[in-house]
């Protein structure tokens, strides 16, 4: 009897110190990720003068709705240049979606000149499906290229 309850403690000190053990690791890897988005975050304020607001599908995902604040006007100039065709890459796939052109409406995107503290949008067509919550992409705008976004 005595051997039992050494044993039986032996197993719960072990589960739990295991148990420990996962929470630790856990918390290390979102501490880890969460580091690194704002980084991400930060470097683009920085380098382009935006900050990413939402990421996410739009009219019953055939579309994936991007949007962004302008914080600095001239840093986000070149993804206000009409010339500059926005494109969003799958990560999983590499496919390479765009922004629809409609005859009569012109590209779904805002190409105004930028303004310092308002949202901008454009729309990706994602007709085959291929984008979905969850999925990692890369949006690329003339020179701007921003990587491992998480649609919404």
């Amino acid at each position: 009897m005595f051997k039992c309850t050494i044993i039986h403690r032996s197993i719960v000190i072990a589960a739990m110190l295991a148990g420990l053990l996962s929470v630790c690791i856990f918390a290390a890897t979102v501490g880890a990720t969460v580091t690194q988005e704002k980084n991400a975050a930060r470097a683009m304020r920085e380098k382009w003068g935006i900050e990413v607001t939402s990421l996410r599908m739009a009219v019953a995902g055939h579309m994936v709705d991007f949007r962004y604040r302008v914080l600095d006007p001239g840093k986000a100039e070149t993804l206000f240049v009409r010339s500059n065709k926005p494109y969003l890459i799958d990560q999983a796939s590499q496919k390479v979606l765009a922004v629809p052109n409609l005859g009569k409406v012109g590209p779904l995107r805002t190409s105004n000149k930028p303004q310092q503290g308002r949202i901008y949008w454009m729309f990706f067509g994602n007709g085959g499906g291929l984008v979905h919550p969850g999925s990692k992409i890369t949006v690329i705008i003339g020179d701007f290229r921003v990587e491992n976004l998480v649609v919404q």
